[in-house]
């Protein structure tokens, strides 16, 4: 049995915190798990781990052994995906993260369009509202609709993502139009928990380009934009929404903008992914398709308008 194997079911004990836990993740034994790390620490002439009946605890070298393993460990697997780079090959599985509103709304065929161009690559896409720690949960790649500000991750924009303020045409007859970002504070609003700007909604000046943030308050809060959309629709309040959530709406003059010339437009769509030396070849495949996907949808997605000569942003 060779190092690599050995090493291997090592860190999966490790990551998995036990030989059980390890043995069902991987498909193989407890037994053998356990064989493959005893003759790991046999190669060696040193304990790795401290076994009890309940759990395991690495020994000073183990904690040693744990980060260099893995690091040759990944240093090998960038290796594979660079030879296969060279062939022309990119195969495997990426592990997706993406919001729900990403999945489920037409953008979402980004990720179908991929898997029909690409039938050797796999994706596991987990849709989830909430940012995850891309590293701890081990995931490729992460699609986010953001104002970006995380320096810890490597990201690449692939297209621009509007916003508007948008209400009911029955809402605007009764309170009137907003023509000033602090006068929204006296309107009803419909508020996306899920957004960063939440409850504090920011505008920027076209004259002096200064930012301006307003508390905005409502009686309906959801953290779903497609649920915002549909209170907004109702005549709740206004609501701050992504451009291609109520695009068809805009349309059919089913909702209209406020304030268009006071939206910023610094937020985007970026695929993000962790550090690494070498981006595997399946991933940077994956990457640029949803860069060339964006660039031919992107005004498709993003300029609609409400028909009355005030855009969606």
């Amino acid at each position: 049995m060779d190092t690599l194997t050995r090493m291997r079911a090592f860190i999966s004990v490790v990551e998995n915190e036990g030989f059980s836990s390890a043995a069902r993740k991987t498909g193989r034994s407890k037994a053998l798990l356990s064989k493959y790390v005893r003759e790991l620490e046999d190669e060696l002439g040193v304990l790795l781990i401290n076994r009890t009946t309940r759990q395991i605890a690495l020994t000073a070298a183990g904690e040693v052994y744990v980060g260099r393993a893995s690091s040759i460990l990944s240093d090998l697997e960038s290796l594979n995906e660079e030879a296969r780079e060279a062939t022309g090959e990119a195969k495997g599985t990426i592990r997706v993260s993406a919001a729900r509103t990403f999945g489920d709304a037409e953008l979402g065929l980004s990720l179908v369009d991929f898997a029909k161009a690409y039938p050797d690559i796999g994706l596991d896409i987990h849709l989830d509202d909430n940012f995850v720690n891309l590293v701890e949960e081990g995931f490729d790649v992460a699609i986010r609709m953001t104002r970006l500000a995380d320096s810890a991750m490597i990201a690449r924009r692939l297209a621009s993502l509007n916003f508007a303020i948008v209400a009911s045409p029955e809402l605007i007859e009764r309170l009137g139009r907003p023509t000033h970002p602090t006068q929204v504070a006296n309107y009803p609003a419909v508020i996306d928990s899920n957004s960063r700007l939440f409850s504090n909604w920011g505008f920027r000046d076209p004259v002096t380009n200064e930012t301006i943030n307003v508390a905005v308050s409502g009686q309906f809060t959801a953290n779903s934009p497609v649920t915002v959309r549909a209170a907004a629709l109702a005549g709740l309040g206004l609501a701050l929404s992504p451009s291609f959530v109520v695009r068809e709406d805009l349309e059919k003059g089913r909702l209209v903008t406020v304030l268009d010339e006071y939206m910023s437009s610094e937020a985007g769509i970026y695929a993000v992914f962790p550090h690494r030396r070498h981006l595997p070849a399946r991933v940077r495949v994956f990457v640029d398709f949803l860069a060339a996907w964006f660039r031919k949808c992107d005004s498709h997605l993003n300029g609609a308008g409400n028909g009355n000569g005030n855009g969606a942003g």
